[in-house]
């Protein structure tokens, strides 16, 4: 057994404490150091910089830190600690920096070179802006800012301009020209000079940045009102900016489908930290929300060196260029859709008219009244379709084996299991008692169709509503409601379904669709946006006899019945239906919404009133002019 002598183990001992590891350990130790400094770094708030100690004063190196990097938007870099290389009490180092400034592209990479010093047992860093970024002088700091891309336009038939950058003036408050309290005074006086919520928008100027841009509100060029321009002068801080914005012809063209562009709202960009940031302009509502992404393509980023002390330029450091958006093709019809609002611009309840065209479904003109306050009604709205559901009625009682000539009976009441059901107010005693299928379509006359009722199976009237188009949802890349046929739960309801009441209800756009399945012979599905494949849903095919004899009773509605206004719009033959549907009003009391639908050659539309007289008086005169107008 071997042994090594006391003297000579002590021998070792004391070599190894005079000539061992010393490199070595003062080398760990400040790559502890790096390490936690790195590890902070990646907080910019400058908080995660509590437990790294520093060679001068730490809570300054923090606040110098978050400064630095506040006008980063809250991106947050990754940081990784490189070599270290130690001599005597001195050592230098390596971080690595990466920030993703643009999450589709490259990030933003480069090295700095930290210094670190033996401060007793430990190694403190030394800092200095150059651990940020290395050309930093000590009065810059770092500013992010968006390169908006151009977006895309919105185009309508035959490629015509619905939508694209035009100029405007924004007013806000520029926070670079005030700051704190004064800012908030500021924000409070301009909201009220321009009328908008106060308290909403002075939150969001004190909460904004030293550099900070903060929108009030935006006018096309030439509209701003003179008292505003006037009003602004007094105001500290405040601005009106002449920019680009993408806007319709006017602003209420086609709004409610369209939607608009505006400054990104907080929920847009807690839902997308990746694509939105505070600043950004981008779709809010409508199409240009549901299609950003395509219209607002991918906006850029520039990073640059600015000086607090100096108002020369910024410098550079980094850019990641924008990708122009693509344009969003439709069917709107930029000169129907605006007669269609031509006409209901005087119309004081809600109102729609839709126009399509059946040989391919095309949606033409979608226009939503003042009086909707803001919603899409037009292809949206879920109301009752009155007797203009007569259609589909008509279609299941000819599947049901009557025909145009059958016998059905008009009293001029019914009473359906204890509820009484009658004709409206001035409908012609002529055509009362024993008559045709045809004069009830044509007269419109609620208690034949109830009557006929027994001719029915449980789900005709669905199945008849699915072969024009109601009842059948589709995606159509836009907010669509095709309306609904529910089982009724009761005689009462099941009579009411009959004559567009009970348990159905339709938009403007489906009704539309209805008349235009009749007069194309087959089902028409709406379409809208050019980009979205639209198919047909399993149904029951129209066939060539029954399309026909629609067409026959429908154009005798114009030629003897209720919508005699039509007779004498030129061009084609006009097939029509009036309706009227009874809902509970706001006072409680009953009113009458008005319907009335049309095709001629290769045009259908449909008129909603919410309240008015009938269909063929409220609704009626709207859409003579519309086909008059459409000619």
């Amino acid at each position: 057994m071997r042994r090594i002598s006391v003297a000579l183990l002590s021998c070792v001992l004391v070599l190894g404490a005079c000539t061992g590891d010393s490199d070595g350990a003062d080398d760990a130790g400040a790559s502890q150091a790096l390490t936690r400094l790195a590890d902070g770094l990646v907080d910019p708030t400058g908080k995660g910089l509590a437990g790294v100690s520093f060679g001068g004063d730490a809570k300054a190196a923090a606040e110098r830190y978050a400064e630095i990097v506040a006008g980063m938007d809250g991106i947050e870099p990754t940081v990784e600690a490189g070599e270290v290389e130690a001599d005597g009490d001195r050592a230098t180092g390596t971080l690595a920096w990466s920030w993703p400034v643009v999450e589709s592209d490259e990030p933003w990479a480069y090295e700095t070179t930290v210094d670190l010093e033996r401060a007793g047992d430990d190694w403190q860093v030394v800092w200095a802006p150059t651990v940020v970024e290395p050309s930093l002088a000590k009065d810059e700091v770092l500013d992010a800012t968006t390169l908006p891309a151009t977006r895309g336009d919105i185009r309508g038939a035959e490629g015509q301009v619905l939508v694209t950058e035009r100029p405007v003036v924004r007013i806000g408050i520029d926070r670079v020209r005030v700051d704190g309290a004064e800012a908030a005074a500021a924000a409070r006086e301009l909201a009220g000079l321009l009328g908008i919520d106060v308290a909403p928008y002075v939150r969001a100027v004190r909460e904004a940045g030293d550099r900070a841009f903060v929108e009030a509100i935006v006018y096309r060029k030439g509209e701003v009102p003179p008292e505003i321009e006037a009003g602004l002068d007094p105001i500290a801080g405040s601005l009106a900016l002449a920019d680009e914005i993408a806007l319709a012809p006017t602003k209420e063209f086609a709004a409610p489908i369209l939607g608009r562009v505006g400054p990104v709202t907080a929920e847009m960009i807690e839902e997308d930290p990746d694509r939105y940031r505070v600043g950004d302009i981008a779709g809010i509502s409508g199409l240009q929300a549901r299609y950003d992404e395509q219209l607002g393509g991918t906006p850029g980023r520039r990073v640059e060196a600015v000086s607090e002390t100096d108002a020369g330029p910024a410098r550079d450091l980094y850019t990641s260029y924008d990708v122009d958006g693509e344009a969003l093709e439709l069917t709107l019809d930029r000169a129907l859709q605006s007669t269609a609002e031509s006409l209901l611009a005087d119309v004081g309840p809600a109102s729609a008219i839709v126009a399509l065209r059946p040989s391919d479904g095309a949606i033409l003109a979608a226009a939503n009244g003042p009086g909707n306050g803001g919603q899409n009604f037009a292809t949206y709205g879920q109301f009752p379709p009155g007797s203009t559901f007569k259609i589909i009625s008509s279609l299941a009682l000819l599947r049901a084996g009557l025909t145009p000539d059958s016998t059905v009976s008009c009293p001029p009441t019914l009473t359906v299991d204890g509820k009484e059901f009658g004709n409206y107010s001035d409908y012609p005693s002529s055509a009362t008692g024993e008559i045709p299928l045809r004069t009830a379509v044509a007269q419109s006359c609620n208690t034949a169709f109830i009557g006929a009722r027994d001719e029915l199976g449980e789900d005709d009237l669905a199945a008849a509503a699915a072969s024009l188009g109601l009842g059948v949802d589709h995606d159509l890349g836009f907010p669509a409601y095709f309306g609904s046929v529910e089982p009724p739960a009761s005689e009462t309801e099941a009579a009411a379904n009959l004559i567009g009441q009970g348990t159905v209800l339709a938009s403007p756009m489906t009704m539309a669709a209805v008349i235009a399945s009749v007069q194309q012979g087959e089902l028409v599905v709406p379409r809208l946006v050019e980009q979205v494949e639209v198919s047909d849903h399993d149904h029951t095919p129209l066939t060539g006899k029954e399309a026909a004899q629609l067409r026959e009773m429908l154009r005798g509605v114009v030629t003897g019945g209720s919508g005699s206004q039509l007779a004498d719009v030129p061009g084609e033959p006009v097939l029509a239906k009036t309706g009227t549907a009874e809902f509970v009003g706001a006072g409680g009391g009953l009113e009458t919404h008005a319907w009335m639908v049309a095709a001629q050659g290769d045009l259908a539309v449909a008129v909603f009133v919410e309240v008015g007289e009938s269909g063929s008086r409220t609704a009626g005169p709207v859409l003579e002019a519309f086909l008059r107008a459409a000619g």
